[in-house]
């Protein structure tokens, strides 16, 4: 059974992933080009995957666990921020995509920090680990297009 406290902090994570999932979709719906228009699609549904899981665990679903730590590049720890009024060009588009997560990541992060509860610090760590690889491809996608434009 899942303590009220438990419960609460899933709800929080899941209305994150909600929002993350709004936020790709909707910056999805900004892109001219179809190919910027997919990858932002493909991260509103790994976004929808996440909350799918925490749902799973309110349920009381098991959860599976990976140590395997993930790449950072750092390339999205140096970017300005960036208006999101507007249109925003591919370039502004990766910027706030990768600060996005970044800020996920700490999100979660803190919240296993944060539990006493080992099997949700687990489900934390994992939603982590997630967010820093979507952080990952988005600055290998900015590497790849703009770095090797340079």
């Amino acid at each position: 059974m899942i303590s009220e406290k438990v419960n609460e902090i899933l709800d929080f994570a899941i209305k994150n992933e909600e929002e993350a999932y709004q936020f790709y979709s909707d910056l999805a719906a900004k892109m001219d080009k179809k190919h910027m228009k997919t990858i932002f699609e493909d991260f509103a549904k790994e976004e929808h995957k996440h909350k799918m899981k925490l749902e799973g665990i309110k349920k009381g679903h098991e959860f599976k666990h990976t140590d395997k730590q993930i790449l950072d590049l750092k390339i999205g720890d140096y970017m300005v921020d960036v208006d999101v009024e507007g249109d925003l060009d591919y370039q502004q588009a990766l910027t706030l995509a990768m600060q996005k997560e970044k800020s996920a990541f700490r999100l979660y992060t803190d919240m296993a920090e944060a539990t006493t509860d080992e099997n949700l610090k687990d489900v934390f760590k994992a939603l982590a680990q997630e967010e820093a690889k979507h952080k990952l491809r988005f600055e290998i996608e900015y590497d790849d297009v703009f770095f090797q434009e340079n």
